[in-house]
Order: structure tokens, then sequence, then C-alpha cells
């Protein structure tokens, strides 16, 4: 075995089962729910689940929902469809590449599923100032669907700006998404939401000509609006690609950041400090609105048009993202089948084998990650330059577990899919999985990897095993497909 001596016992199929649906299973259990980007057509879903109407309230594109296009299916002006919202919606429909949808009252969030609002039929979710808490599932699944390969935009306001006076406002819920998941909340997305109620302010545009959500194609963003809203507190020890693009006056930095940018996973987030600025001031017969996408002293238009760009995968920036250039449909990883032994890529001693201990799934060599029933840590990784001008990037490969484990609930043994940077700084994990996916033969895996085009990446598997009982983690015929 190529160096050193493994111990294999294969779990029964019903008890394989039985720990594929034990919560806390791996993030990514099936390939099914992975966003697939569209080239042409960016879908974006708005949320109106969670009391964003109200109050005065009135954040939504249209009053027809799901579909906007019951209202006017050719809206030329703002007031072609009803909502403090419509000239955002309006403005991207008029461009041709957009689709749009709105998840009506009554409904909850949800990844992977059947309906026609379930995110996994979309590129980019925005929640503006949400009111109510998001359930445990629906959390999981704006996580999951962020981590592969979908955008969000988190719109807050100030703190006390309880509309439906249920005991939380925008800023609680938001924080209560990045800290209370069963996803990942050590501060994921590198950022919390202050709890500040700031009454106004015209807050400035850091200097960076490349980044693509201050100057897209909608337009050069010079400064936003702060009409009763609040900022963000930067973390980057927690997440390196955490971005404050607009600043409050006086604060630069960490401090103060109204608008910032971070990823998350395969996907991005864009977070704005107050719904004033996307409040177009016309909407529904009886509320009290402020049009602040207009105001004469900011760029909102401009700033909300780009960021839901740029979410969706058609902005590029030195951060990471899809966007212009030019992209020949290609599988870039070398020996992507193993077939050619232990070459290009690097990984632990013996990973790389056509040992007959674990079955190959095409050819005779495998990459075969722990098993040793001691403690022990494997790794297989390759770098990869994912060209700029890629819209479609999708990392692929096959896995196979078995394990000694009985356990049912606990994960001792755990293998992680990451990104990282040339400088070796992870930026994002993929999906963990451990023993408790145990299942006879081997299961696709596919992850979005949009978001890293124009950069060089290295793609990288870490198996790490308990003490006592082995598992093995088995790979192959791995393909990172562009177009």
């Amino acid at each position: 075995m190529l160096g050193h001596s493994r111990f294999r016992h294969r779990l029964t199929t019903s008890l394989a089962a039985l720990g594929l649906l034990t919560a806390g299973v791996a993030v990514q259990a099936t390939a099914t729910a992975t966003p697939a980007h569209a080239a042409t057509t960016h879908r974006v879903l708005f949320d109106n689940a969670h009391a964003e109407t109200a109050g005065n309230a009135d954040w939504i594109i249209s009053t027809s929902q799901p579909d906007p296009l019951g209202q006017n299916s050719s809206p030329s002006a703002e007031t072609d469809w009803t909502g403090a919202l419509s000239s955002w919606g309006v403005a991207l429909q008029k461009t041709g590449g957009y689709s749009q949808k709105t998840l009506p009252s009554g409904s909850s969030l949800s990844y992977g599923g059947s309906s026609g609002t379930d995110l996994s039929n979309f590129d980019t979710l925005v929640l503006p100032e949400p009111n109510t808490l998001f359930t445990a599932a629906e959390k999981t699944a704006i996580m999951n669907f962020v981590k592969n390969g979908g955008g969000l935009f988190m719109i807050s306001d100030h703190t006390g700006a309880d509309r439906n006076n249920d005991g939380y406002d925008a800023v609680e819920i938001f924080n209560d998404l990045m800290s209370n998941n069963s996803v990942d909340s050590t501060d994921p997305f590198g950022f919390s939401v202050d709890s500040l109620s700031i009454s106004s302010d015209y807050p400035k545009a850091i200097s960076d000509s490349t980044d693509p959500v201050l100057h897209g194609s909608f337009g050069n963003v010079t400064k936003s609006l702060i009409a009763s809203g609040t900022t963000a507190t930067l973390k980057p020890a927690d997440n390196p690609s955490v971005k404050g693009l607009l600043y409050r006056t006086g604060y630069s930095g960490n401090t103060g950041a109204f608008f910032a940018t971070s990823t998350f996973g395969s996907g991005r987030v864009a977070f704005w400090g107050d719904s004033s600025p996307i409040d177009d001031g016309t909407g529904q017969s009886g509320n009290t609105l402020y049009d602040g996408w207009n105001d004469s002293g900011a760029t909102n238009a401009a700033l909300a048009l780009n960021a839901t760009a740029w979410l969706a995968g058609a902005g590029t920036s030195s951060g990471g993202g899809g966007g212009s250039g030019t992209c020949t449909a290609a599988q870039l990883l070398g020996n992507n089948g193993f077939e050619s032994g232990a070459t290009t890529w690097s990984s632990s001693s013996g990973v790389i084998t056509n040992s007959t201990g674990e079955p190959a799934r095409t050819g005779s060599y495998y990459a075969w990650l722990n098993g040793y029933g001691s403690a022990n840590t494997d790794t297989l990784s390759q770098s990869v330059t994912v060209p700029s001008g890629c819209t479609t990037v999708t990392l692929s490969f096959y896995l196979h577990v078995d394990t000694a484990e009985t356990t049912t609930s606990t994960a001792y043994d755990t293998l992680k899919v990451q990104v990282l940077n040339s400088s070796g700084t992870v930026l994002g994990t993929l999906a963990t999985y451990s023993n408790l996916n145990a299942a006879g033969g081997y299961t696709q895996r596919s992850f979005s990897l949009a978001s890293y085009a124009g950069q060089t990446v290295t793609l990288k598997f870490t198996g790490t095993e308990g003490s006592t009982l082995q598992t093995s983690f088995v790979i192959d015929d791995t393909a990172l497909n562009v177009s």
C-alpha cells in the first residue's frame, strides 16, 4: 500500500444510510443543491417572508409575487411595479440579463427542495431588512446556499427598528444568522452588525478603482446615505476576504463600515447598513416612504445594482470573482484521475495509490486519505489558475467513505475540502465530510468556484483521523471544469 498498512471495515448499507440521516453530517450531501450559475441570466430572489412590509416598510419589487412580471411584463418606469424597491427591480429587468422573483409572505427559505422559489434556483438572495428571525432550517439553507456559490445581500437598519414589534430588529436577526447556525457560527463572513442608530450621514467610498461594486457597469459609486442606520465591525482575522467599501464619516479600517463585502465558501456576501438607500419613495398606499434611491447627494442606485451584479457573479475584483475577459471551456486539473501516479498533486506519502485495499472508481489509481485506525492527518492538494473570463467554474470529484466507527451521531474522523490562496490562507471551506457519511460506492460532489475566477488558488483535501477505529476517505475522478 505504498508505504503504510491500513485497516478497513466497511459499514453495512443500512448503518451508513442511518448515519447520513443524522444531524450534523456533511454540508454537501448531494450535488443537486449547487447553484447553477447561468451565463447570461442572473437569477435574483427578493425575500418578503420575514415582515419586510411591516409598518411603513415596503421592501418589495412588486406586489405581484412571486413573479413581478405578472404586474407588468415589460416595465419601463419604477411605477410600473409597486413597491419601494421597484426602482431596483425595474432597473435590473430593463437590462435583459436578470430574472427576478419574490419569496412571498407565509413562505420559508429552503435550499435543495422542489419549490420554484427554492434557493437552488437562484444565484443571489436579497434580504431587505428582515424583521422576523430566520428559523434554524432557514439559516442552514442560507448558509449552505452561500457556501455552495450563492450571493447574499444583507440590508440592515438601525438598532430598535422592530417594525412588527416581535422583539427583533434586523441588527439582531443578521447577527443571529451569522452566530447561531448549524453550518458555521464562527464569524463566517468576517463581520458583525453594530447595535447603533446613526441619524444621518453620507458615508464615503474608499479609493479603489478596481473594485467592481464601486466601479461597475451601472456606474461609479462615491457616497451612500444614512437616514437612521447602522454600521458593521470588520474582523479580517476571522475572514480575510472581508472588505469595507464605504465608511461612516470619521471611520476607516475595521470600524464604521457602512457597506462591506466578503466571501464564504464559493459564495459572496454584501452588507449595507440602512434600508433608506434602496427606498425609491413610492410603494403601496398608506406607507410613509423616503426616496433614498434618487438622493442627489449619493450614488445609491449604482451601489445597489453593481453589488447585485457582483453577487450574481458578473463582476471582478482582486478579492475574487468571475467576470470580464475570455474563457475557453476546459478541464483544468492535472492528473485528475490519478492514473499518472504520485505526480502533479502534492500529497502525504502513499495517498495516491493503486492498492487493491480500496477500489478505484475508474482505472487503477485513486487517492486514499486516512484509514489507519490511529491518529493521523493526510493531505492532497493542487494549485490551479482560474481564468478571469469564466462564469461557470465547477469543482467535482467522486468520494467514497467507509469506516469502522459505529456511532450514528459523532464525527470522529473528518475530511475538509478547502480553497487556499498562494500564501496558504484558507479562503473558504467547501464541505466537511466525516465517518457519518460512510456508504457503499462513490458519490459525486460538486461545487461552484465562480467567485475565484481570476485567481490562482490551491484546492486542498485534509483528512483527520482519531486515535481508534479507521475511516477511509477515497477520492477519484476529480475535475475543475470552466466555461
